[in-house]
């Protein structure tokens, strides 16, 4: 049969000849035939294998068994463990024969009823034949019990309150001379510890050091021929007690303090020249990192790890990289001795080793070791692999952002990094630099310098050219006229056309995407206030890109001419330095606390950089609408920007748009929402910032927004104006949300713990019920004065929420005094869905910072 089936050439021809073969077997079922019923047991069992079909010849597996002889029985219980499994029915019916077998008189009988159980037993299988199986674990025959103790095993899994029934047959197991019976009695124990807790104590207290004897005994053992593997005496017993020790070890003192001398001995005594001493030494030390704390074997068992790496074997390496990145939590300063080879992994040319190498690498780093190990990797950087640079690059961020001891050195190691791997640095690291940059003014001149080298080095790294393009727009001056040179630095000599030279360079690059080239407008833009004498050339570039095929170049080109060519009375205030970024709010809101929180007090949103907005969004500057005369409609894109930026949703509604664009009514005024002027509904916004237009005010728009006490201007879009109060740095809106006497509701205590009360007084406006006024007060319990004080707020999409500043950022101690707050929320599911909110409270205590976090979810229902 089985050279026909191998003889066929197509399945079809295959299937014709298994089908024959069945049909026969069918014949000789169903005619009771059993003169060749083993022969045709196996025959079924080879089509089995081959994926066809085979149920019909179960019950003559059963019968098979059921026989007296054991050839029949042989073929039978092999038929049973291949054709059937523990969720068969008919299982049910062959439990009596094994029992039958398993009290046979034929030690090989009772050996096959074993094999069989201990391959397909169920649970109700187990329940009924344990007593059996408990017996036989004291058979005289070692075979007999070896097969025992493997059913055992599988009995305990399937069944692990049985467990208990077993505790003195295998502790008995651990006294064998016969190794085969003590690899199985030890693996049955180890099982047993981890499903009974009744199991692992009392091995813990009986067994641990007649385990710890045989294995001193293996240890030191003489050569025996029967268990020898490349010298070693029998390793898989060695493995399997150690593994045992590991488990009877583990948070329990006494018994780490009995397995201490014998682990050290397997450590000290086991050649390591050899895989079969290699897989001994692994075993021994992950024990050892695993039981309770002893600092000279944690060392011995470092030191073996670093052995192992020192290996030409490419898994023995993998293997000991991964140990040691579970003893660093463990003992971190006798992994440290092992840093330069651990280095020397980074470079290896196995990929997986390398990786492992690399996460171990940035475990290892901290504050004393931080600038060696960077410099290797940033060494490794220039010749690694372009498939392994995204991810060393990532970790060498990492790395500089948690453990940089001073922020010139980081900014030296993150100019390499850009230069270097600049295209593999993602946005929000290079963001990140930025932010620091402005936060350290005295090296504003030395850091911009060193962007300009770079890019003239390395002009081919994207990520590189958009921070030196960056720093270029706001710190020019200091690069061309060598400001705050540092005591190492060499002056550099740099014109200004040769500042523009490289903004005019990496904007013609048209592979680079739209982010960095609108970059390069903005600094453009900046340049043409700083350098004066080069402000035509800028102009010509950025003309230019009024013909772009790209939208948005399109718009800022045309909008940043028009600043330009017209309005240079106003330029030189719209390309003013960024103020210095809020670092650890850029920081908060990168790892995602508390998203789109609004906030218009003191520590609210950072001010982002210009240009770090999406690529698909429009500038600040896009929504100045400065010229309706040659410019077209602003970008819808300019809403999305201001929502992304201040995290709140400022989209009007079609309605509205529409009728803003008929009536020619001026963007900004529209965006700060201070007022459409009552007679001047379709004047542009030049004629808004040119001086004296009409008798009421002889003053710019500009000043017009810092006037706080202004009459003619009032908040018709609170949201707006306080989210542009924090984007434009101090310019804020000038009145806050009315006060009225609409529907009031009781107020709650929105938010309390131990130091921090917060209740919420409740109003609404006649006549407009999706609006809620809310009055917060905050008051202080403990007798520390809160300085810093800052409460930020997030909301669901279906609402809108606007925070007036609060009245003070220092809440006196003892009750003494409170902080009033004015919130105003605009329900779109007023009637369906009630009000939530999450709420953040920061301030300083003892000059501490403090952070309070909480939902708000009881309001009064009807709000």
């Amino acid at each position: 049969m089985i050279r026909s089936i191998r003889a066929c050439k197509t399945a079809a021809e295959e299937r014709g000849v298994i089908r024959k073969e069945c049909a026969s077997i069918r014949d000789a079922i169903s005619e009771n035939g059993q003169d060749y019923m083993h022969r045709n047991l196996a025959k079924l069992m080879f089509i089995h294998m081959l994926g066809y079909p085979t149920h019909f010849g179960q019950m003559e597996c059963l019968k098979s068994i059921a026989s007296s002889g054991f050839p029949e029985k042989r073929i039978g219980y092999l038929g049973l463990m291949l054709l059937l499994d523990e969720r068969q029915e008919v299982l049910m019916l062959v439990t009596n024969s094994i029992k039958q077998d398993l009290n046979h008189t034929n030690q090989y009988i009772v050996g096959l009823a074993l094999c069989a159980l201990g391959n397909i037993c169920s649970a109700e299988m187990a329940r009924d034949l344990a007593p059996e199986v408990e017996r036989l674990l004291q058979f005289r025959d070692p075979n007999i019990r070896k097969k025992a103790a493997l059913c055992t095993i599988r009995i305990i899994k399937k069944v692990p309150d049985l467990a208990e029934n077993f505790i003195n047959p295998a502790a008995s197991l651990l006294k064998e001379k016969h190794h085969g019976v003590l690899l199985t009695g030890v693996q049955l124990c180890t099982d047993m510890c981890k499903v009974s807790t009744e199991a692992l104590e009392y091995f813990r207290k009986k067994c641990i050091d007649g385990l710890v004897k045989v294995l001193k005994d293996l240890t030191n053992s003489p050569y025996a021929p029967e268990y020898d593997v490349s010298g070693i005496a029998d390793p898989f017993l060695h493995i399997r007690l150690i593994k045992l020790l590991h488990v009877l070890g583990q948070g329990d003192a006494d018994a780490s303090d009995t397995m201490n001398d014998i682990l050290a001995q397997v450590a000290t005594k086991t050649e390591s020249n050899k895989n079969a001493g290699n897989a001994i030494l692994y075993e021994c030390v992950a024990t050892i990192m695993s039981i309770e704390y002893n600092g000279g074997l944690r060392v011995l068992a470092v030191n073996i790890l670093g052995r192992f790496l020192s290996s030409r074997d490419n898994n023995s390496r993998y293997v000991a990289l991964n140990m040691l990145m579970r003893a660093i939590t463990l003992d971190s300063q006798a992994v440290q001795r092992h840093r330069a080879t651990i280095v020397e992994c980074v470079k290896d040319s196995d990929a997986s080793i390398r990786k492992r190498a690399l996460e171990l690498v940035y475990l290892l780093v901290n504050d004393s070791n931080v600038k060696a190990l960077t410099k290797e990797l940033i060494d490794y950087l220039e010749v690694s692999d372009p498939e392994f640079k995204e991810d060393l690059t990532a970790k060498i961020c990492s790395i500089l952002e948690k453990f940089s001891p001073e922020k010139k050195w980081y900014i030296d190691q993150m100019v390499k990094v850009l230069s270097e791997a600049g295209n593999y640095v993602k946005d929000d690291v290079w963001h990140g630099l930025i932010v620091v940059v402005t936060n350290t003014s005295n090296l504003h001149g030395y850091t911009v310098r060193a962007l300009y080298k770079a890019v003239q080095a390395s002009s081919e790294q994207e990520s590189l050219v958009r921070v030196a393009v960056w720093c270029i727009g706001e710190y020019g001056e200091m690069l061309v006229g060598n400001a705050g040179m540092l005591d190492m630095e060499a002056p550099i000599t740099v014109t200004e056309a040769d500042a523009v030279g490289v903004v005019e360079t990496a904007i013609k690059r048209h592979s680079w995407d739209l982010t960095t080239r609108a970059m390069c407008l903005v600094s453009l833009l900046k340049l043409s206030s700083r350098y004066p004498s080069c402000a035509k050339r800028i102009n010509e570039i950025i003309l230019h890109q009024k013909g772009s095929l790209v939208l948005e170049l399109q718009q800022r080109a045309i909008e940043f001419n028009s600043i330009i060519e017209k309005h240079e009375k106003i330029r030189s205030a719209l390309v003013e330095r960024i103020p210095v970024l809020d670092e650890a709010t850029y920081n908060g809101r990168r790892a995602g606390s508390i998203p789109d929180v609004v906030s218009t007090s003191q520590g609210g949103l950072p001010k982002m950089p210009n240009g770090l907005a999406k690529p698909t969004s429009a500038p600040l500057v896009d929504l100045l609408d400065l010229s309706s005369d040659d410019m077209p409609a602003p970008s819808p894109s300019g809403g999305d920007f201001l929502q992304d930026l201040l995290g709140v949703d400022l989209s009007p509604t079609s309605k509205e748009t529409n009728q803003t664009q008929k009536n020619g009514t001026d963007v900004l005024l529209d965006l700060l929402s201070i007022g459409t002027p009552p007679a001047q509904s379709n004047s542009t916004m030049a004629d808004m910032f040119s001086l004296g237009q009409d008798n009421k005010s002889s003053e710019g728009i500009l000043d017009k927004l810092t006037s706080p006490s202004a009459p003619s201007v009032q908040a018709s879009s609170p949201i707006a104006s306080s989210s542009m109060m924090d984007l434009l740095d101090g310019f804020g809106p000038t009145s806050s949300t009315p006060e009225t006497n609409g529907t009031t509701h009781p107020s709650i205590v929105a938010f309390e713990s131990s130091t921090l009360q917060l209740t919420f007084k409740f109003s609404k406006e006649p006549g407009n019920p999706q609006i809620t006024l809310i009055e917060a007060q905050f008051s202080n319990k403990s007798p520390d004065i809160y300085s810093n004080f800052v409460f930020q707020a997030a909301v669901p999409k279906f609402l809108q929420l606007h925070l007036d500043p609060a009245s003070s950022n220092t809440l006196p101690a003892s009750g003494n005094g409170s902080i009033s707050q004015k919130l105003r929320v605009s329900n779109s599911q007023h009637g369906k869905k009630s009000l939530v909110m999450r709420m953040r409270i920061s301030y300083q205590a003892n000059n501490k910072d403090v952070l309070e976090e909480g939902q708000i979810s009881n309001f009064p229902r009807g709000l």
